[in-house]
């Protein structure tokens, strides 16, 4: 799915872990201030927030946002448990809208429909790479005055009518994981946001809730980026926008490879720059598919099988939830091979696969 082997920048990578070593200040030093401004910059935002999993980015702005028990947060189920599991475990709870079955994020025609009197927040998912219906969304937001916690893990520097997604809401969330656009060699996260106070709750709240050293004013966490981390990921922002590059032009391949297979591959709507975190097909035959494609050594995954509201883990807190969509779409989906080191010969390999196995 992605060879990290490949990634070009490794002697600047060494020399930046060199770096700290060298510094012996391994977490909350400069290589993490130089991060956070960086890309706050890159996105266009004020404040960066650097932690340590995307996971704990959208926990920690739920929490921020002062949002907890009694309230409600509108969020979409293909997605992975970690967007949901941020409202839950803040013990608010999480109301699901159905997706547009082009982007797969959340439909914005049904959300007025949702929205109630307890609703605190919405939490859209920017999936594959792909941005959400930002104008609408801010638009809906704006009238029931209600914020925006947007999952950005999937879409580092798409961009939606010219912004850079994370700069349109009013928190936004990455994950920085190995696999992601733009990748730490661990676990690693980011929250940007305009709003100082909110800002400044989350810098407390990721370590321990101090305000300064033995200063505890809040229940926190120990969420804090290494300066290894923080490193790595200064070095790779500088080419975060060549590799998405990279990855439209291989998107584009694969889209004119596979046209007329069957298949149904990926859009791009009109304003929106998809950057293709993953490239994901959909077929109605989809297993008989995959195990054609992993007998010639070709690796897929599926993102995401089961949704949200069928997993086991939330049978005791959500009940009664149809969403058919969304259910339709998770049991097609297939992530064929996507990064910027692919090959064109290794994309024609996939593609001459999938349309030699008369599957679709």
């Amino acid at each position: 799915m992605i060879d990290l082997r490949r990634a070009d920048l490794l002697p600047e990578v060494a020399a930046a872990i060199q770096r700290v070593i060298d510094r012996q200040q391994f977490v909350g030093g400069k290589e993490v201030e130089g991060f956070e401004a960086e890309f706050a910059e890159y996105v266009g935002v004020k404040h960066g927030i650097a932690v340590n999993s995307g996971s704990d980015a959208l926990f920690i702005a739920v929490a921020a946002r002062g949002i907890g028990k009694g309230d409600e947060v509108l969020s979409v189920a293909n997605t992975f448990p970690s967007t949901v599991d941020a409202i839950v475990r803040n013990g608010a709870k999480p109301i699901f809208v159905d997706i547009d079955p082009e982007t797969y994020t959340i439909d914005v025609t049904l959300m007025e429909k949702r929205i109630t009197r307890n609703t605190k927040a919405i939490m859209p998912v920017h999936l594959y790479g792909h941005p959400a219906e930002m104008d609408v969304i801010r638009e809906i937001a704006q009238k029931h005055k209600i914020s925006i916690i947007d999952d950005a893990s999937h879409a580092q520097g798409a961009e939606y009518h010219g912004s850079k997604v994370g700069s349109l809401s009013d928190i936004s969330c990455f994950s920085l994981y190995p696999s992601k656009n733009l990748n730490a060699y661990g676990n690693a996260g980011m929250l940007l946001t305009n709003d100082e106070q909110v800002a400044g709750r989350a810098r407390m709240l990721r370590n321990y809730g101090q305000r300064t050293r033995y200063e505890h004013v809040m229940i926190g966490v120990n969420s804090r980026m290494d300066e290894i981390q923080a490193a790595v990921l200064r070095v790779r922002l500088k080419a975060l926008d060549r590799w998405n590059d990279a990855r439209r032009r291989l998107a584009s391949l694969y889209d004119q490879l596979l046209s007329g297979s069957g298949v149904v591959t990926p859009i791009e709507k009109e304003n929106t720059k998809h950057v293709y975190h993953l490239y994901v097909i959909r077929s109605k035959n989809r297993e008989k598919l995959r195990g054609s494609l992993e007998r010639q050594g070709i690796q897929t995954q599926i993102h995401y099988p089961i949704p949200v509201h069928k997993q086991k883990s939330y049978e005791s807190i959500l009940r009664d939830v149809h969403l058919p969509v969304t259910e339709m779409v998770s049991s097609e989906v297939l992530s064929l091979p996507m990064h910027p080191w692919l090959t064109e010969n290794e994309l024609g390999s996939i593609t001459d696969t999938i349309r030699s196995s008369g599957i679709d």
